[in-house]
């Protein structure tokens, strides 16, 4: 069976059929916008009131239904991870080891989010055929997301489609076609706090034995950007706003849209659709994530100096990495130079190698750690019951004389002070630092690879990301920050951040998983 994305290049190449005609023929009958409709849901009021000839359930829910009159917001929902969602050679890997490894009981737990309307229609019940259901069901798609007229709950999906026709949007005033009856709705729209519920309820686990395993909806909700006149919901970064046509058909004008291509950190490792524009997007997002300060403390031509590394969570608006931070592995890579001489390196990792496997002993690995029932590491999520995290925090305060203002400036010194040595035995002369990131960690892919679950060719596909914002080469003549410490010089090259190493808090490792 061809991918997703290839069955849909396919697809659009084939002559067309009755449905196509008739949402070709829907687009050609467009009116002008009508007044707000007078059924209301919680959600929103507002609508083009309906009307008789609109597509049939069947046709709204495929895709290819929607690029007819969409066809630029299909274009970027094809390339994304929720168009490939379900065809994610990881997940479809993991998928079928959790239900191997639990006779079947995790069931559909991981098709509520990868497949929801496989789930919803009834065509997979037990988690394991939804490869054989048709492609209009895969992935995350348009009339899943588009019928949802209300959330009851913060996680594993607790959502309710409506079954009326009518898709929902974030247009107070769309225009009327025969294609469908629209609605406004708040879940769905991006300016509106209520759409980060929309967003949050796949984007937030907790597994079936009770580990809270992916928080971005709760970890947004302990942020400035969840509240007051710093909200920004989750489309506000994932979902770039335009000037451009919502639909294309007559009546339609220029306003305001939002892109469907929703950039984060995961990336399609097969053959897929827009993937050069999928990875420029995940690194543009990634580059203005964190922000990065260097520092050197210790006496110029003396030994017994050490480094300061400050990481800040500032382009975030939940805390860094988020998703399955358990799968996440992000790491510093900090090397001091004496002339050409390297005198100190950690966080260098041989391409191909999981940083995990690494025996350096000041490696900063930022990532979950999850444990099972009996108190012992875990490595797949359907065994976990609790996590211990160091990640990033998200901000709580943009009030610069606030204490709580300086909780995302975390700090780790190099080497340890357990290390031995616990210093450089030279003051150096340059030192470089940058935070690399792997959105599924090799370590994660060998254990699938091991089990036979996932093919080996995948694990060179994983790409792993450098952060621009922590891009930082330090010299004595480039600090712009400077202060005595205890009596001793600090000296620090900063991007961004405007205090030294000694108002940030101590950065934990996740080296090693201890409960």
């Amino acid at each position: 069976m061809p991918g997703r994305a290839q069955a849909l290049r396919f697809r659009a190449w084939w002559p067309l059929g009755a449905t196509a005609l008739a949402v070709v023929a829907a687009c050609s009958s467009g009116g002008s916008s009508s007044s707000n409709s007078t059924h209301t849901t919680s959600s929103g009021s507002g609508g083009d009131g309906g009307g008789g000839g609109h597509l049939d359930a069947d046709a709204l829910m495929d895709p290819q239904s929607c690029a007819t009159c969409h066809p630029d917001h299909f274009k970027e929902w094809s390339g994304s991870m929720h168009a490939y969602a379900s065809d994610d050679p990881v997940f479809v890997a993991m998928n079928a080891r959790g239900q191997r490894e639990t006779n079947g009981a995790l069931g559909t737990f991981c098709l509520n989010c990868h497949a929801p309307m496989a789930v919803r229609t009834g065509a997979t019940q037990n988690g394991l055929d939804w490869q054989d259901t048709s492609l209009k069901l895969r992935g995350v798609t348009c009339y899943f997301c588009h019928s949802v007229d209300a959330v009851k709950g913060t996680h594993d999906a607790p959502l309710d489609l409506a079954s009326d026709g009518v898709l929902r949007g974030g247009i107070q005033d769309p225009t009327h076609t025969s294609a469908h009856a629209s609605k406004y709705s708040t879940l769905h729209d991006r300016d509106s706090p209520d759409s980060a519920k929309l967003c949050g309820s796949c984007h937030d686990i907790v597994s079936p034995l009770g580990g809270h395993i992916e928080r971005t909806y709760a970890e947004w909700q302990g942020t400035l950007f969840s509240h007051g006149t710093t909200t920004l919901p989750c489309g506000q970064c994932h979902m770039d706003g335009r000037q451009g046509l919502a639909a294309d058909a007559p009546g339609v004008g220029i306003r305001r849209v939002h892109g469907h291509g929703f950039p984060g950190v995961d990336v399609a490792l097969t053959d897929f659709a827009e993937a050069d524009t999928q990875k420029t997007a995940i690194q543009a997002a990634l580059d203005s994530a964190l922000q990065a300060e260097l520092c050197v403390k210790g006496t110029e031509g003396a030994s017994g100096a050490t480094l300061q590394v400050v990481i800040d969570n500032v382009g975030a608006g939940h805390s860094w990495p988020s998703g399955s931070t358990q799968d996440r592995r992000a790491w510093v890579e900090v090397i001091a130079y004496q002339g050409t001489q390297v005198v100190y390196q950690s966080g260098v990792i041989p391409d191909g190698q999981s940083v995990v496997s690494s025996t350096d002993p000041d490696l900063w690995l930022i990532r979950d750690c999850m444990f099972g029932s009996d108190g012992k590491q875990v490595s797949m999520f359907w065994d976990a019951q609790s996590y211990t995290s160091n990640q990033l925090p998200g901000p709580v305060t943009n009030v610069a004389t606030d204490p709580s203002f300086y909780l995302t400036h975390v700090v780790r010194s190099f080497p340890q002070a357990t290390s031995t040595p616990s210093a450089l035995s030279t003051y150096p002369d340059r030192v470089t630092m940058r935070v690399q990131l792997t959105p599924i960690g090799l370590d994660v892919l060998d254990d699938l690879i091991a089990s036979g679950d996932l093919d080996p060719s995948y694990k060179a596909k994983m790409p792993t990301y450098t952060l621009a914002g922590t891009v930082i080469e330090w010299t004595a003549a480039a600090a712009n920050i400077k202060y005595l410490d205890g009596g001793v010089p600090v000296a620090c090259v900063s991007r961004g951040l405007t205090t030294g190493a000694n108002s940030g808090s101590p950065g934990l490792s996740h080296a090693r998983c201890d409960p």
